[in-house]
């Protein structure tokens, strides 16, 4: 019997149970996706080829009423790693008041000064040494090798429309336009499977088992005892001496707790569920990032555009292999801006995503066959609130994902402005020598506001940042307290991004991280890292 019983093997899955495994104790990681063994994962551009394969779920959302009522896809990780295996390895913390801002709400210990101490110990960072980042810790953070010059043109040309170059966006401000650090080590992805489980396999402490899909949390009484689960076909179960924790991410996560009879008390009388426990707040206020692109053709084969082609693979895969230098060693997603488009000297609240390729992600008719430049604007602190239900009782239906995007206007508002921001880029005299004269997207004839909300509304999709929908907190709609227990349930926590209050300001992977290492502490009733005081 294990002591400790993870449901996910993600992103906060593999960090707490590193950590739980390497203090002795016995841990069982139960993952429904395969092992992470495909040779694409651990290359940094091989996400690219990933995006659209079964290492991810594909949750097709209900009709969103602001994208005029289309249905778009809402991907997660579907393999040992979760997001942090199959991502764009960007990373981003967010900003000091976005935690701040939970502990204000209740979740006490969570606050910018509490966090920081448990993502410097996560870290090696292969640059930075200060008071806000760490070394030596089980997660690769490291400088791009390989930058093109579409994204330099980018760093320029933010600067010619007036954001400051900065070094580091985790450091004492996020404002500012630069490069990406990102989860690698030594030219190969570093996500929370490899820096964390793999070493914690070495202890004979750690059992992972994968193909496994839970569909049921054990309970006698108020307590969580085991988990039941399906693997090749058998119903099997699984007991845990000390606790069970869900760590199946903001969508998985809900599923399981209704599935297991512990959630808002008409959504399972619906599905026939009896009640174990009564919490409102279950599947509720999930958020997400909503992105929308500025695109300019280029003029020439410039960017990425072909590196993918047959031959430009072979060649740059030797190049990697070799070298390890070339293309290969892109994570694609070189630089980002982080601006505030209503005060541009207060904390940012637009995050741009620059891209050295056309990127469209299926929205159109045909794949668009060009060489371009994409920024996608996406509004940092959404307003907008979702849910996750169940779609029926049975464990394997895909839950209902609803995130009601743009349903705020203040998200609208915000994203006007920050599309406006992305063109106004895209116009300086640093693309001059690369790009078109024209705009691509959202074109020359989109100008008024009319027009640009029908566009956003028509070429919105996710950043891939869903979280909230287990929050922390005090309150009544709360659904685990700031130690991460299930509200009235013994031995049962939440370790994952579905326990965040609010989204934060920023790509979520480094956050999930964090919440699994301190986590870990929490779990073992160790005293608190000593708060920081950068």
């Amino acid at each position: 019997m294990a002591d400790y019983i993870i449901v996910g093997g993600g992103s906060a899955g593999s960090a707490v149970a590193g950590r739980l495994a390497e203090a002795g104790a016995k841990v069982l990681v139960l993952e429904s996706g395969p092992r992470d063994r495909n040779p694409l994962i651990h290359i940094p551009a091989g996400f690219v080829k990933l995006l659209d394969s079964k290492l991810l779920y594909h949750y097709a959302t209900e009709a969103q009423a602001g994208l005029d009522g289309r249905r778009p896809v809402l991907p997660q990780g579907h393999v040992l790693g979760g997001g942090g295996s199959v991502n764009a390895t960007v990373y981003i913390r967010g900003q000091r008041s976005d935690y701040d801002g939970w502990a204000q709400d209740g979740a006490d210990g969570w606050s910018y000064r509490d966090v920081l101490p448990y993502f410097r110990r996560a870290e090696d960072n292969d640059r930075l040494a200060d008071e806000y980042h760490g070394n030596g810790g089980p997660l690769g953070v490291s400088d791009l090798r390989h930058v093109n010059e579409l994204t330099r043109a980018f760093l320029r040309g933010a600067q010619q429309a007036g954001i400051p170059l900065t070094n580091d966006f985790n450091g004492a401000r996020q404002r500012g336009v630069g490069l990406n650090q990102t989860t690698t080590r030594n030219g190969r992805r570093c996500s929370a499977a490899v820096g964390y489980l793999r070493p914690a396999l070495r202890t004979g402490n750690l059992e992972i088992r994968t193909g496994c899909q839970v569909i049921r949390i054990l309970l006698e009484g108020d307590r969580a005892v085991g988990v039941e689960y399906t693997h090749n076909g058998k119903l099997e179960c699984a007991r845990a001496g000390c606790e069970v924790i869900l760590s199946g991410g903001a969508i998985q996560t809900p599923k399981l707790l209704m599935l297991s009879g512990i959630g808002p008390e008409a959504e399972l009388q619906r599905h026939g569920i009896a009640v174990k426990q009564r919490l409102e707040g279950v599947g509720q206020n999930l958020q997400d990032h909503l992105e929308f692109p500025a695109i300019r053709f280029c003029t020439g084969r410039y960017g990425y555009f072909g590196e993918d082609g047959p031959l430009r693979s072979i060649k740059n895969g030797l190049q990697y292999l070799l070298f390890g230098t070339g293309p290969v060693m892109s994570n694609v997603t070189e630089a980002c801006a982080f601006v505030n488009v209503d005060d541009p000297e207060q904390e940012p609240n637009i995050q741009m995503h620059f891209v050295p390729i056309v990127f469209m992600e299926g929205y159109v008719q045909q794949p668009i066959k060009r060489a371009g430049v994409t920024i996608n604007p996406c509004v940092l602190r959404p307003e907008s609130r979702g849910e996750v239900r169940l779609r029926c009782a049975d464990p394997e239906a895909l839950p209902v994902v609803d995130p009601r995007y743009l349903t705020a206007p203040g998200d609208m508002r915000l994203s006007l402005k920050g599309l406006a921001c992305a063109r106004h880029i895209l116009t300086q005299s640093a693309f001059a020598p690369y790009v078109e004269k024209a705009e691509a997207f959202p074109g020359e004839d989109v100008q008024d506001e009319a027009s640009l909300r029908a566009y956003i509304r028509s070429r919105g999709k996710t950043v891939y940042h869903p979280v909230g929908t287990c929050r922390m907190g005090k309150d009544d709609r709360a659904v685990v307290d700031p130690e991460l227990r299930v509200r009235g349930l013994r031995n049962l926590r939440i370790v994952d991004n579905s326990v965040m209050p609010s989204l934060i300001s920023g790509n979520t992977n480094a956050t999930a991280i964090m919440i699994g290492e301190k986590a870990s502490d929490l779990i073992r009733g160790l005293p608190p890292l000593p708060a920081s005081n950068a």
